[in-house]
């Protein structure tokens, strides 16, 4: 006599914002924190999160194997607020592009603020462009001719005393000459955009030191076992949901780099 397996039953449960499941390999558990068609972040108890792929099949729901599938849209309710905290309207629209600019060093800073910070600029109509490192801002910031209707906003990383960014910042406030009123440098402490994401939303206690000559996410990809930059990036900028998941002299800066360049 053939014997035949009872077949199992896979639910299909939409991943709404704090429900609750264990991926399945029972590894894992935690609120979903957000959700899109590729992949959600849960969070537990402690406040660590994790990155997971949106595979059939791949998550335990009550007990029983389940589907995650992305949150259907929601009416707006008439205010709500942004990533950043502000308050927007349904009403509010993205205007045309400003000739004004907010430069960032690399993908990676552009990627986490448009996660933060990009409906706020789009309802402005500010830009956000990667440099691809602070070595080229003179150059790039003299081709640019900030002026009164011209702003130009840059963000830094690592612009502490004496580190090669302040002395780019200063070099450039010299270069421009009068014209230097209309650029603002600012930037935060931290050698990396990842470092200013709180080491709780990606899972850790703390960022690694990393020894001088070795490229620091490189080597934080190494200590924490995350495989390649590539995938380091996934788990950080997955990870990050809204302003809360970073630090403070990050939001400070992009606040104050928002105003400077739509006022």
């Amino acid at each position: 006599m053939v014997s035949h397996k009872p077949k199992v039953e896979i639910l299909t449960v939409e991943a709404e914002p704090g429900l609750v499941v264990e991926d399945a390999a029972g590894s894992f558990c935690g609120a979903v924190i957000r959700a899109d068609v590729r992949e959600v972040v849960l969070e537990d108890r402690e406040g660590r999160r994790r990155l997971f792929p949106m595979k059939p099949a791949s998550f335990l729901y009550e007990g029983r194997l389940a589907t995650l599938t992305p949150p259907r849209p929601r009416q707006s309710p008439e205010q709500q607020r942004s990533a950043s905290g502000s308050v927007r309207g349904d009403d509010r629209r993205a205007k045309v592009a400003l000739p004004h600019r907010i430069w960032v060093e690399g993908l990676h800073d552009a990627a986490i603020v448009e996660r933060v910070w990009g409906h706020d600029l789009r309802v402005e109509g500010v830009v956000v462009e990667p440099l691809h490192g602070a070595d080229v801002l003179v150059e790039a910031a003299r081709e640019f001719a900030p002026g009164p209707q011209r702003k130009l906003g840059v963000l830094v990383d690592h612009l502490v005393t004496g580190s090669k960014e302040s002395r780019i910042a200063e070099g450039l406030r010299r270069d421009l000459g009068p014209a230097a009123q209309y650029v603002q440098v600012l930037g935060h402490p931290y050698i990396d955009i990842w470092e200013a994401v709180k080491p709780s939303v990606v899972g850790i206690r703390e960022w690694p030191t990393i020894p001088r000559g070795i490229e620091w996410k490189k080597g934080v990809c190494d200590v924490l076992g995350w495989g390649d930059e590539r995938d380091g990036a996934r788990r950080v900028l997955g990870a990050v949901s809204d302003w809360n998941d970073l630090q403070t002299p990050l939001i400070t800066a992009m606040e104050q780099l928002i105003d400077f360049v739509t006022t």
